[in-house]
């Protein structure tokens, strides 16, 4: 799946759960013919709930729906809810699902990451959103700070085959009519969908920041959530602020898991030193992966600059350029950093850095090179299976 850029494309920014959940609810709601959802989590909540009842009402209407879940990240999914949808004809696929041994879950690598949904071949969303309460930051102190993308025109036909290649590849589905809707130009933007596998695309996503950091000559701006990147892109970001781009970083500063701020600010003082602007998001957790550059890229998706998205998980970003959406997303950054983020300096930076220069060198050069011994293992052959509540037994009430 080569994509290529794609104009006459429409884009429209959603910020958090409070605006993407609507918005994919009622898409599916209105559909006619086809429903394709990939993603990470689905838990069984109010936001799940508000996800189940609008595929069933779809699926009464005779839609055709393709729900694919990770192995990993929707382990717990209850069998009565996997039951509702399968019984009213809703095709569920779970990607890599693994025993647990001595009550863990084994896949811990190359995860379906993605989160996508596509709509009668005209409507996409691409997001790093899941389906749970905890991106709902409106509505809970824990909720998630992210972002999605709501896109018509050709590059929604783009969407939809890195969809059906996913089932088609693992023979999950007899065979997909090749094409729906109207994808005819609808917009100014120009958008290039790139996804990150195993295969053919391993470094899809992480050679076009590359290059969007390469030619930047006024601004970058990265909003991402556990940001450990690659020498390459670590190299790159440095390069671009001595050469006088303003380089930006948005970090989590409430972290969901704190070893992803561990890792993260073994980097400040390095990064710093090169005129790097370096702020922590305090107001929730971070899960965004958004960025922008000069006055007209952007990208938003579901991959993190860290070694499990750039090398072992399956992801998906859209890469854009409409000068409109990277202003709007400029000024929301420029708002959160004035509102709701601490600037770090290098004094905060060199604090404890007698013991983070060696947990930084051991730790980045032990993650460069962790994705490839991670791939010598034959339990990494990941296949995608039909999800029925067979496999999702009840569990016992508490007493």
């Amino acid at each position: 799946m080569n994509f290529q850029w794609k104009e006459g494309n429409q884009a429209k920014l959603l910020i958090n759960g409070n605006q993407y959940f609507p918005e994919v609810f009622e898409a599916i709601r209105s559909a006619r013919w086809e429903i394709l959802i990939e993603t990470f989590i689905i838990f069984d909540d109010e936001v799940g709930q508000g996800l189940k009842e609008a595929l069933l009402e779809a699926a009464a209407r005779e839609v055709r729906i393709e729900v694919t879940v990770d192995g990993y990240g929707t382990a717990d999914l209850s069998s009565d809810y996997i039951a509702e949808l399968t019984d009213a004809g809703v095709n569920m696929h779970i990607y890599d699902p693994r025993p647990r041994r001595l009550g863990m879950r084994t896949n811990l690598f190359r995860r379906l990451h993605r989160k996508i949904v596509v709509v009668d071949g005209e409507v996409a969303y691409i997001s790093g959103i899941n389906y749970g309460w905890d991106h709902l930051p409106d509505k809970y102190v824990m909720g998630k700070q992210d972002y999605g993308m709501r896109v018509r025109g050709p590059v929604v036909e783009d969407v939809r085959r890195a969809a059906t290649t996913l089932l088609l590849e693992h023979q999950a589905v007899e065979g997909l009519p090749q094409r729906l809707g109207d994808t005819s130009p609808v917009g100014q933007a120009a958008m290039r969908l790139a996804v990150r596998d195993n295969h053919l695309h391993r470094t899809d996503i992480e050679d076009h920041y590359l290059e969007a950091i390469r030619t930047a000559r006024s601004r970058l701006l990265i909003a991402n959530a556990y940001f450990f990147p690659s020498y390459h892109l670590w190299s790159e970001l440095r390069n671009a602020a001595r050469r006088g781009v303003e380089v930006t970083l948005i970090l989590q500063g409430r972290p969901d898991m704190p070893w992803a701020r561990m890792f993260s600010s073994s980097l400040y003082s390095y990064l710093l030193k090169d005129g790097i602007r370096i702020y922590e998001y305090k107001e929730h957790p971070l899960h965004g992966k958004i960025a922008i550059a000069d006055d007209d890229w952007a990208t938003v998706g579901s991959s993190n600059l860290d070694p499990l998205s750039l090398s072992l998980n399956l992801e998906a970003n859209l890469f854009i350029r409409d000068t409109d959406l990277n202003r709007q997303i400029h000024e929301h950054l420029t708002e959160l950093i004035e509102n709701s983020c601490r600037m770090i300096t290098p004094e905060a930076a060199d604090k404890g850095r007698w013991w983070r220069a060696p947990l930084m060198f051991v730790s980045f050069h032990f993650l460069r090179h962790f994705p490839l011994s991670a791939g010598w293992s034959p339990g990494h052959s990941p296949r995608l299976e039909p999800l029925t509540p067979k496999e999702r037994p009840k569990k016992r009430a508490l007493r």
